[in-house]
C-alpha cells in the first residue's frame, strides 16, 4: 500500500476558471424527462470540487503507476492562458515553479535573467541566443544522473523529461520565455509521482542555473 500511495500522479492547483474548463458542459440532448419532476438532490448539480477532481484522476493514475513507473504526461503542462504563466504546483512537496507566490517557500523559485544588469556579458544577447544557451546546458547537465530528453520545443517554450537512473521515474521540467522587453525565463520542475522528492527538483534547477551563470545568466533572487 505504501507503494501505491507514493505512485499517485500529482495534480496542480488550478484557478477557478481552469476548473470550469475541466468540468464538461451539460449536453443539450439530455436524457432527463422534462415532463417529470426532478427528484435529484441539490448536490447532484453542485460543481465538482478540486478535491473530487484530484481523487477521481488519481485513481486511474494509481492503476497505471503499478505497471509503469514513468507515469503519463500531465494534461495541464504548457503555458496557461489566464493569466499567461506556467502551471502552479500541487500541494505536495515535489515541485517548484516561478508562477507560485514568493511567500510559498516550498514551491516558489525565482525566474532567471539572461541579460542581468550586473552580469558578466559585454553586450546583451537575443532571445534566440539565450534559447540556444539554455538548450546546450540542458543537454550537457545531468543533475542526480537524471537523463534529460527534450520532448517539446517552440520559439519561446521548452519541455524536458528527466528520467531517473533507477526505476525510470520521470520528472517534467518546463522553460518559458515570456513576451516583453525583459530578458526573463520562467520555469517549472515537478515529479509526476510521489509526495516528496528529497529536493531533487530544487537541486536540478540549481545545477542548471550554476551552468547558465557561467554564460552570464543570473537569478532574479535567491531561494
Amino acid at each position: 500500500m505504501a507503494f501505491l500511495s507514493s505512485s499517485i500522479q500529482q495534480q496542480p492547483r488550478l484557478s477557478s476558471s481552469a476548473y470550469h474548463r475541466l468540468i464538461p458542459k451539460a449536453s443539450s440532448s439530455s436524457s432527463v424527462d422534462h415532463h417529470q419532476p426532478d427528484n435529484s438532490s441539490p448536490s447532484h448539480h453542485a460543481p465538482i470540487g478540486r478535491r473530487e477532481i484530484v481523487l477521481k484522476s488519481s485513481g486511474a493514475a494509481m492503476i497505471a503507476a503499478i505497471f509503469q513507473f514513468s507515469g503519463s504526461k500531465p494534461s495541464y503542462l504548457g503555458v496557461q492562458k489566464n493569466p499567461p504563466s506556467l502551471a502552479l504546483c500541487p500541494a505536495t512537496n515535489n515541485c517548484i515553479s516561478t508562477s507560485e507566490d514568493s511567500s510559498d517557500y516550498n514551491h516558489y523559485a525565482p525566474p532567471w535573467n539572461y541579460n542581468p544588469e550586473d552580469g558578466k556579458r559585454k553586450k546583451p544577447i537575443s532571445r534566440e541566443e539565450a534559447m540556444a544557451e539554455l538548450l546546450e546546458v540542458i543537454a550537457s547537465t545531468k543533475p542526480d544522473k537524471f537523463t534529460p530528453r527534450i520532448v517539446e520545443r517552440k520559439e519561446d517554450y521548452v519541455r524536458v523529461e528527466y528520467e531517473s537512473p533507477i526505476l525510470g521515474f520521470v520528472d517534467d521540467v518546463e522553460f518559458w520565455f515570456p513576451p516583453g522587453k525583459k530578458s526573463l525565463v520562467q520555469y517549472r520542475s515537478a515529479s509526476r509521482q510521489g509526495n516528496f522528492d528529497f529536493d531533487v527538483n530544487k537541486k536540478r534547477i540549481k545545477a542548471l542555473r550554476l551552468e547558465l551563470e557561467k554564460k552570464g545568466w543570473a537569478s532574479e533572487s535567491s531561494f
